[in-house]
């Protein structure tokens, strides 16, 4: 008895240390932006124990996200579903949320294994197949070799093992939506993620969910936790229900004031309890903050009201930047814990404006843009082009001092019918051409393979800081597809992956101070140093496309030309000649024995006639008429049948 206290004991210990590791927090952002839009970002993390026994179970951690890893040996995987693009000019491209979370339209998968390089391909084949199901969409078309590459630098500083895979025409909807709230421990019926309306998000300018899977147990390292990390993000831009607004005697436009409860149209309901913690921020951009402080107000206090704005609810806290500048300005978070505000207050955080305050967000070094060359079905240009934003915005490079060099990384995937001719890539500083070896510091390039695999460009630039306008371009031709290989709407054309532009000397990252942000894996990601990230457009290359109604109208006339020729051979194979003889000798008789049945049942009534009194004249009359035309109708039917037998 004694012995079975004890086991019971320890298996509860174990299970409460178990669940004390699994830790899952979720929270939202809430930014305006300079076009009287909001920038609303969620984030969802995940974090649990990992090992790689066959049988684990966790008591948040989604059982089917385990068994993915654990199958398929993932050490990094980043899943994300985008709908629109984002608007770099306007809605920034230098803080972590456009670096690291916005994405080109469509699907964008990439995965890392931990498997021998043999097998590589065939994990990433079955991989996705598994997301296709799990989150309802057409991720197995990545399955091809046709479909994904194999970047070597470019992309990922990864070792070996990555794959990348991009589908730019895939469409975005809540049957992609559903699986990824499924995930969740309260899904969407409890805390933060029950502000979600489906119409609110998807009639937004811009949305994006992400799933980002780390795992660090398949390598037996020291100083290194066996454990599993599940991000999911979602990133939507939005704007209020009123769009009503105050001018000024200037006649200056206010910025819109908004409300969780009138971007997304429902309050957010109760708490959920599986959350460590639940958090909503209210971040002032370094731009806006620094119009702000040009007009006397200060924001360091947690104060509702002020000459700037007005906030409904008053926050917890006030997080600041650690190094504060004075130039551009240091963004301020206002911080709103859920567990302390009641769902009628929490529908009420916004910012409703008081003067009209016009800003531009912290853009990237160079505003990036793709786009083609050339006219007709059979050949063309790709022009990659990289513009300046120093000068216009009051953006400089971090770490990048005058007449030094600034280094771009450029990642691009072609499809294998777009020819590409990479001995034919010119670059141009300012308008004036250059040697390629002078700009293009590293080159590797993977040419296709009709019908078998991709072709990708990797390229490291490097070119002086006071460069305005740098452009790239590379001759193609359009190859000719069989006619199995076109899509439904094939005269809408082919789409060409974004291109991926790095700039490894830019670092986007917001460093709050550490005391304020001890419980906030959100901001704990914003201050990590990552490489800056842009997207450029999707291409759509028009194809030389067939006329698909003529298999119709070929199929159509061979179709009639075969029933007409077999059915006469049909008929002259199945005829009797002696059966026919001896049908057209029984037409015959029967055409003789006519005349004298014609007789015979004319001369009765002859003589009966004949042999009745005649009354009158004018019957007899009549009677002889009739006899008269009896006769002539015999003797035409008898020259009738000789004439014509």
């Amino acid at each position: 008895m004694i012995v079975i206290v004890i086991f019971f004991t320890e298996l509860a210990q174990c299970s409460n240390g178990k669940e004390e590791e699994e830790v899952y927090t979720e929270e939202l952002l809430l930014r305006p932006l300079p076009d009287r839009k909001v920038l609303t970002h969620f984030h969802f993390e995940h974090k649990a124990p990992f090992n790689q026994q066959q049988h684990q179970h966790y008591r948040l951690f989604p059982k089917a996200i385990h068994q993915l890893v654990q199958k398929f040996r993932i050490r990094e995987m980043e899943l994300s579903f985008t709908q629109g693009r984002w608007n770099y000019e306007r809605w920034g491209g230098f803080d972590p949320v456009s670096s690291r979370n916005v994405k080109p339209p469509g699907v964008e998968l990439w995965a890392v294994f931990d498997v021998p390089p043999n097998q590589v391909d065939e994990t990433w084949k079955n991989l996705t197949h598994t997301l296709s199901g799990l989150f309802c969409a057409s991720i197995n078309f990545l399955e091809s070799t046709t479909a994904y590459s194999a970047p070597v630098w470019g992309f990922q500083k990864i070792s070996g093992g990555l794959r990348y895979g991009a589908l730019p025409r895939e469409a975005v909807c809540t049957e992609n939506l559903t699986p990824w709230l499924k995930l969740l421990p309260c899904r969407d019926k409890a805390g933060l993620a029950s502000i979600l309306e489906r119409p609110s998000i998807y009639n937004g300018f811009y949305h994006s969910q992400r799933l980002r899977l780390i795992s660090r147990g398949f390598e037996s390292r020291e100083g290194v936790k066996p454990e599993i990390v599940l991000q999911q993000t979602l990133t939507v831009v939005l704007q209020s229900d009123s769009q009503r607004s105050r001018t000024t005697n200037y006649g200056k436009k206010l910025q819109t004031s908004w409300s969780i409860r009138s971007i997304f149209g429902r309050k957010p309901n109760d708490i959920c309890v599986l959350a460590n913690s639940s958090t909503i921020f209210l971040e002032l951009d370094r731009g806006l903050v620094y119009e702000i402080n040009k007009l006397g107000v200060e924001l360091d206090t947690a104060s509702e009201d002020n000459a700037a704005f007005e906030l409904k609810v008053i926050p917890t806290r006030v997080i600041k930047e650690e190094k504060r500048s004075l130039n551009k300005g240091s963004p301020v978070a206002y911080e709103f814990s859920m567990d302390k505000f009641s769902a009628g207050m929490l529908q009420d955080i916004g910012l409703t404006w008081k003067l009209p305050i016009v800003w531009a967000c912290h853009q990237a070094p160079y505003h990036t843009s793709r786009f083609l060359m050339g006219s007709g079905n059979e050949r063309g240009s790709i022009a990659i082009s990289l513009r300046s934003t120093q000068f216009g915005m009051g953006s400089r490079i971090d770490n990048v001092v005058d007449g030094s060099k600034v280094e771009v990384v450029v990642f691009q995937v072609v499809p294998w019918y777009v020819k590409v001719y990479y001995h034919t890539l010119q670059v141009f500083i300012d308008g004036q051409p250059k040697m390629v070896a002078d700009v293009v510091e590293k080159l590797h390039v993977s040419p296709s393979e009709d019908k078998v695999s991709t072709g990708a460009m990797e390229m490291i630039l490097k070119f002086p800081s006071d460069v305005n306008l740098v452009v790239l371009t590379m001759e193609f031709d359009k190859g000719f597809l069989h006619i199995d290989e076109y899509p439904p709407d094939a005269n809408q054309g082919f789409d060409i992956p974004s291109a991926v532009i790095s700039f490894p000397n830019s670092q986007a990252g917001i460093s709050y101070l550490e005391d304020n942000f001890t419980s906030s894996p959100m901001l704990q990601k914003f201050k990590e140093k990552n490489v800056l990230l842009s997207y450029t457009e999707v291409l759509l290359v028009p194809l030389a496309t067939p006329d698909f109604s003529m298999p119709y109208n070929v199929i159509t006339i061979t179709c009639t030309i075969f029933a007409l020729y077999f059915g006469s051979l049909l008929n002259a194979l199945r005829r009797r000649v002696g059966e026919e003889e001896r049908i057209f000798e029984s037409k015959d008789s029967t055409k003789t024995r006519l005349l004298p049945l014609l007789l015979q049942k004319l001369f009765p009534r002859l003589r009966r006639r004949q042999q009745q009194p005649q009354s009158s004249s004018p019957s007899s009359l009549l009677g002889s008429k009739l006899i008269l035309k009896v006769i002539l109708v015999a003797g035409f039917a008898i020259g009738w049948h000789f004439y014509f037998g």
